[in-house]
Parts: C-alpha cells; sequence; structure tokens
C-alpha cells in the first residue's frame, strides 16, 4: 500500500515541476532559480503527512554523516521556530498577524548544506518545487498570489499562476489514504495537518505512519 502511495505521490510532484517548468519556458528571464540560489531555503514552511512520509522514508537511506549533520540543523531549526513562536505570542488573538510573522521568519531548512545545496533535491516538498513561479492559494473566498521577492516577475502585471490549492487537494487525500491504512482513528482531522519539516526529520517513521505527530 505504502509504495502505491508514494507512486501517487511522485505524480504529484511530476505534475508541479510541469506546471514550474511551463512558466519558466514562458518567462525565461523572470524565473531566476540556479544553482546554489537558496532564498527560499530560508523559511518556515510545512508538509503535509503523506509528504513527510515520503520525505522521512528517502532521508533515512542517505548515508549516515549527512543524516547526522542534518539532524543537528533540524535541531537548530525547531530551536529558532520556539523563539520565534514566544515572540509572536503577543498576536494570541490576532490568528492573521501571528501567520503574517511566522512566514517572515528566516528559519534554515535543514536540508540546506553548507554547500548551498539540498540533500535531497530530487525528494524535495511541492512547495519547494512550485517557489520561484507565481503560484495562488485561497484565503477564505479569496485567492492570493505569491511569487519569489528575488525573481523577475512584476508586481503589478498579470501572469499565470500555480494554483496550489488544486495540488494540496491532492496532497490531502492522499494523506488520508496513508492514515486510514495505518489504523488511524479519525484521519480526516490530520490529513491537511502542516508538520515542520526539521520535526518530520527527526521523527521515526513509524510514529509518522501511525499519525503520531506530536504537538
Amino acid at each position: 500500500m505504502i509504495d502505491d502511495l508514494f507512486s501517487q505521490y511522485v505524480n504529484v510532484a511530476r505534475k508541479a515541476d510541469i506546471l514550474f517548468k511551463t512558466i519558466q519556458e514562458k518567462y525565461p528571464l523572470s524565473v531566476l532559480c540556479r544553482l546554489h540560489c537558496c532564498d527560499c531555503c530560508h523559511a518556515v514552511f510545512g508538509v503535509f503527512p503523506i509528504e513527510a512520509a515520503y520525505i522521512n522514508y528517502h532521508f533515512n537511506k542517505l548515508e549516515r554523516k549527512i543524516r547526522r549533520d542534518v539532524l543537528r540543523r533540524a535541531e537548530k531549526a525547531e530551536a529558532e521556530m520556539l523563539k520565534a513562536k514566544d515572540r509572536l505570542k503577543v498576536f494570541e488573538d490576532d490568528p492573521k498577524m501571528k501567520v503574517f510573522g511566522l512566514g517572515k521568519q528566516r528559519v534554515r531548512c535543514p536540508l540546506l548544506q553548507d554547500s548551498e545545496e539540498c540533500v535531497l533535491y530530487e525528494k524535495r516538498p511541492i512547495i519547494c518545487r512550485i517557489y520561484g513561479v507565481p503560484y495562488s492559494v485561497k484565503d477564505g473566498g479569496k485567492e492570493m498570489s505569491f511569487v519569489c521577492g528575488i525573481s523577475g516577475f512584476e508586481e503589478k502585471a498579470t501572469y499565470p499562476t500555480v494554483k496550489l490549492d488544486r495540488l494540496y487537494q491532492e496532497l490531502v487525500r492522499l494523506s488520508k489514504d496513508l492514515l486510514t491504512e495505518a489504523g488511524y482513528l479519525n484521519p480526516g482531522a490530520k490529513a491537511s495537518l502542516m508538520l515542520p519539516l526539521a520535526r518530520v526529520l527527526r521523527m521515526p517513521f513509524e510514529e509518522i505512519m501511525q499519525g503520531n505527530f506530536g504537538e
């Protein structure tokens, strides 16, 4: 079952790659992604349970020394996140401001090596695959568009965008199937959770499969 779910996840990843490439080919001077460009690797983001399982599974296949270095960075990233959340407690009554504040944090992804290359580039999350071209997500009934701040896309111009919600819907479905297969009693409740990558890398694979994500 897990092999089938991972295969379906890979198809979603390929879809994200195709969407990115389509826009890149149309606007080659605006997409400035290149080797060692890692601005998007210093950000706060989460992954869905199916992504968590897939990434954790492949992370544990890396050499021991590489894993050790990544885990050390993951521990540091989690500590930085805890400090950031503590600073943002002043916005407890303003969830949108709190989310905005977290989005402004510069936390290094544990998978980013000192050489400014990702140790799991071929297995990277969906959001990493589309960052660099315009994408949109829904906020209530409104669709919000975003793009990499160092790209060449103009702020007030109109461009085709990757509908990230559509990709996320597929990830939620696969996450629900994953938790259902594991026998989780209420898979729908956790299928849409966004898990910090630093925590995911430090978790046992079995815990992710069972939906034991902690707080």
